[in-house]
């Protein structure tokens, strides 16, 4: 490590065993070179003890690289008091990477988010890529989205595909599509399989399926479950069932509840009924309700497993599931359970949404969950956000002039004017972001409110 501002000494060579006599004979001399190559032969040798008090007598005689070992000394072994002191006085004059554990210590066990700044700024200033990173995210959390950009582009620059990504979720916020498909490309290049994913949504979301599965299967290929759902689907688009099992089953294979279920779907169609059960049951164990509801009717329909299905029936309704709680109650008047199949038939849960979106709107869903969800967000539902979007879609298809589809769904259901034009104001931020500010958990729900209301006056489903 080198002083900043200063001309770059030659490298120290490396102590070697037998070294010690010459080496011990020049640092008792005063030499802080050798001192502190000394301290290195003690520390090779584990000896922490006699490192540490030759890396003092070195630091004390003005050598950087000993004050900043003694930081990370001080770190593993001692206080933190003094890790702080030594680190802070190889960070004073320049050294970048002492600044950058500096910045990290105050930050992540004192708390010190002021002083941690200036030491990251310090370090970034001094070409530290980390610290580059750091104080982007600190930026960011702040809401200084400006500053936040421009250290993620150093550290970006400087190969952190991290930042990257970062960056072009902040371009996808604020609606700036080339400097989004830029940033996840270079963070796609450089192996980060979150950047292919979200770029392959991108592509997804603006119709251009081929692209979008390109980028998909270079994410596939570290293993992301997303990527692997999606092949799974497009596969499914055409036909080839097996190739969609092989995908859903990856993405089941991540613990994720929607592919399980798709996986049982698609292993009901190919007639492996013993896979198919496997995949419900997990799914249904998870707490999917269409998954249980589905198990059940697997379970009575090709295994006579009366009991089992009922169960998973019960589970399925009591969550919420319409036909679930419909069958239970079928099967509860046979068995002569005539009270408790009267509860379920005379007041089952309302149906719920049932029609998957378009591909194009789930990654427009998607992408907005995942921006929604950074740095400590609430991550919008994905299944909320693809509803209000499908249903606008299916509410207003049978318009051929939108020129007025506001006036023209307020007067053909009767939904108030504000809650139609708050939820054609949500619709237009997920299809344009950067046009208005995200929406809230709670104007989310009160728009998926608004949209199974229009469907029920409109009577679609």
């Amino acid at each position: 490590m080198a002083w900043q501002g200063e001309v770059t000494a030659p490298s120290v060579p490396a102590p070697r065993v037998g070294d010690e006599p010459e080496l011990l004979a020049a640092a008792e001399a005063g030499d802080e070179q050798a001192a502190h190559r000394l301290g290195k032969l003690y520390a090779q040798h584990g000896d922490r003890v006699a490192a540490r008090r030759w890396w003092e007598r070195a630091a004390a005689g003005g050598n950087i690289d000993s004050a900043y070992n003694l930081g990370i000394w001080h770190e593993k072994h001692g206080s933190l008091e003094e890790a702080v002191t030594w680190y802070e006085a190889a960070a004073s004059t320049g050294d970048a990477e002492a600044a950058t554990n500096l910045a990290t210590l105050l930050l992540e066990q004192r708390g010190d988010a002021e002083a941690a700044r200036v030491w990251f700024e310090s370090a970034a200033t001094a070409g530290s890529r980390t610290a580059a990173r750091r104080l982007a995210l600190m930026c960011e959390d702040a809401g200084e989205l400006a500053p936040a950009r421009e250290w993620h582009r150093q550290a970006a620059a400087d190969g952190d595909v991290a930042s990257a990504h970062d960056l072009g979720f902040l371009a996808y916020t604020a609606g700036e599509s080339q400097e989004t498909v830029r940033w996840w490309e270079c963070g796609a290049r450089g192996g980060h399989a979150e950047s292919a994913y979200c770029l392959g949504l991108y592509l997804h979301a603006g119709r251009d399926p081929e692209g979008a599965e390109a980028y998909y299967r270079l994410a596939a290929k570290s293993e992301h479950p997303g990527a692997a759902s999606r092949l799974g689907g497009v596969a499914l688009s055409r036909g080839d069932l097996r190739t969609a099992r092989a995908w859903f089953e990856q993405a089941a294979g991540a613990g994720r509840v929607e592919d399980q279920r798709m996986t049982g779907f698609v292993c009901v169609e190919l007639g492996d009924t013993a896979a198919a059960s496997h995949w419900f049951g997990r799914a249904a164990a998870g707490g999917d309700p269409e998954s249980a509801f589905n198990y059940g009717l697997l379970l009575i329909a090709e295994f006579g497993d009366i009991a089992g299905g009922q169960h998973w029936f019960r589970q399925a309704a009591q969550a919420g599931h319409h036909g679930a709680a419909v069958e239970l109650g079928g099967l509860l008047s046979v068995a002569g359970a005539h009270g408790e199949a009267q509860e379920w038939l005379s007041d089952p849960p309302p149906p719920a949404w049932g029609r998957p979106a378009e591909p194009e709107l789930t990654a427009r869903a998607e992408l907005a969950s995942a921006a929604t969800g950074r740095r400590g967000g609430v991550p919008l539902a994905v299944a909320d956000l693809a509803e209000v979007l499908g249903t606008w879609d299916l509410v207003t298809r049978p318009l051929h002039d939108h020129s007025d589809v506001l006036g023209w769904l307020v007067e053909r259901s009767g939904v108030h004017e504000s809650a139609v034009e708050h939820l054609a104001s949500v619709r237009g931020t997920l299809l344009r972001p950067g046009s208005s500010p995200w929406p809230s958990p709670g104007e989310l729900e009160h728009v998926l409110a608004t949209a199974r209301d229009l469907r029920r006056r409109l009577g679609v489903r």
